[in-house]
């Protein structure tokens, strides 16, 4: 038996890159996955289902910008409806803006702690108190962090700030709601290889000359390595693990 089976998992920003392959590793543990995005981006979410589905799963799309709080509460209110309780939240959703610190605007700074980090919060709140309130009561929360949030790195004050801040959160949560048999974890990885930063590294030779020197393993992370983290944290495998940043970096931080 898979070790999701029979699970409810709701993952956001799952339409592309690490969310689709959380998603789509989710589902083939047997998990019923909740791939969520952007209103205006439903229809990569349909296209996880789509892929989930003809590989044997069950999976349903719903929007949600978790910027906006009315979103959430109607989302995690549509998820729970489907199996009478949520199990398992990736919460995977976040954006960067890249600016030097001196260039950082207040608009800059608000668009990535919005989602980076209030979103985070405030998702991981509602489907908390529905895995305090169901019966049996508990469940697993995986934070997406970065490698960004364990270290410092150019141009990206607003973001490593708000990575620093899930991974502390991540903690915070652990020690009010471990009464509850919620866990709560973070994974943290490096920069993985996905449309989005492909053509920035494609266009910037010293940056990326830069990133694989840093990384001990010598490449990017792959989408499905940061979900087989992800999948262990959520599963019963890590039932021990509780309030942990798990770095999937390739030795980055290990220098």
């Amino acid at each position: 038996m898979a070790q999701m089976d029979g699970k409810l998992a709701v993952v956001t920003g799952a339409g592309s890159g690490i969310g689709k392959a959380c998603a789509v590793a989710l589902a083939a543990e047997r998990a019923t996955v909740v791939v969520t995005e952007l209103p205006d981006k439903i229809e990569l979410a349909k296209a996880t289902v789509s892929e989930i589905e003809a590989a044997g799963g069950i999976g349903h799309a719903l929007p949600l910008d978790v910027r906006d709080l009315a979103q959430i509460e109607r989302c995690v209110t549509d998820a729970r409806e489907i199996a009478g309780r949520i199990d398992i939240l990736v919460n995977n959703a976040g954006v960067n803006v890249r600016r030097f610190a001196f260039d950082v605007s207040e608009a800059d700074w608000d668009a990535v702690l919005d989602v980076n980090l209030k979103g985070v919060f405030f998702m991981a709140q509602a489907v908390g108190r529905v895995m305090r309130d169901q019966q049996p009561a508990g469940g697993s929360i995986v934070n997406m962090a970065s490698v960004m949030g364990l270290i410092g790195y150019y141009q990206r004050a607003a973001y490593c700030s708000s990575k620093a801040a899930v991974v502390n959160l991540t903690r915070v949560l652990a020690v009010e709601w471990a009464e509850h048999g919620i866990r709560v974890n973070a994974v943290c990885p490096t920069f993985v290889d996905t449309p989005l930063i492909r053509p920035l590294l494609e266009s910037q030779p010293e940056f990326t000359a830069d990133v694989m020197k840093r990384t001990l393993l010598g490449r990017l992370a792959t989408p499905e390595e940061v979900a087989a983290a992800v999948v262990f944290l959520a599963g019963p495998g890590a039932a021990m693990v509780h309030g942990h940043a798990l770095a999937v970096d390739g030795g980055w931080t290990a220098i």
